[in-house]
C-alpha cells in the first residue's frame, strides 16, 4: 500500500479544470515564491536564467540587469518562457507553472514602468545590495502578460483532473 494510490493510477485523469480554479491556482502558485527561470532566445541558443518576480494576478514584472544577455536577446526576439516551480518532496507535491508571451520592456519614466514598481519589491533587494531604499532601481523593467500558461499539479489528480492544465489568454 502507498500514501498516494491516485499517483499510481494510468492512464492520468484527462479533465479539465474550470477556468476559474486554474486561474486561481495559478495565482497560488505565483505569491508562494518569487524565483523562476526566465528562457529567452539569444542568437546562439537559448538563455535560462534564475531572475527575481512579483506577480499581479497573472502578469508577472522582472527586472533583468540592465545591459545582461537577456536584454539583448528579448530585443531581438520577445518571446521568452518563465517557469516557476515549488519545491519537491515527492509527486504528490509537484506544482508549477510555465508562462507563455512576449517580453514587454517598459522603460523608465513611463506610466507602465511605474506602476510595475509599485508591484516589484524592489527595495528588499536595494537593502541587500547596500543601494538606497529611497531610489529606484534604472533601467527596463520586464513585464510578462502571458498568452498562454501550463500549469502542473498532480494533487489534483486524485479529484480526477489532468495534472496538466492548458490556460490560453483567450478564453476556451
Amino acid at each position: 500500500m502507498t500514501a498516494h494510490p491516485w499517483l499510481h493510477e494510468i492512464p492520468w485523469p484527462k479533465k479539465k479544470l474550470p477556468r476559474d480554479q486554474l486561474e486561481a491556482r495559478i495565482e497560488r502558485v505565483l505569491t508562494m515564491d518569487n524565483m523562476g527561470v526566465l528562457a529567452t532566445s539569444a542568437a546562439d541558443g537559448p538563455i535560462a536564467s534564475p531572475i527575481e518576480y512579483y506577480s499581479e494576478g497573472l502578469v508577472v514584472y522582472l527586472y533583468p540587469q540592465p545591459g545582461s544577455p537577456k536584454i539583448a536577446a528579448m530585443k531581438r526576439d520577445p518571446r521568452i518562457c518563465f517557469a516557476v516551480h515549488l519545491p519537491m518532496v515527492g509527486w504528490a507535491s509537484i506544482r508549477g507553472a510555465q508562462l507563455f508571451g512576449k517580453a514587454q520592456l517598459l522603460e523608465d519614466g513611463t506610466p507602465e514602468h511605474d506602476h510595475g514598481l509599485k508591484i516589484y519589491r524592489w527595495q528588499s533587494s536595494a537593502i541587500q545590495l547596500g543601494r538606497k531604499v529611497d531610489e529606484p532601481p534604472i533601467g527596463p523593467l520586464l513585464k510578462l502578460d502571458p498568452d498562454k500558461i501550463v500549469y502542473t499539479e498532480h494533487w489534483i489528480r486524485r479529484d480526477g483532473y489532468a495534472p496538466r492544465q492548458i490556460w490560453h489568454k483567450s478564453s476556451d
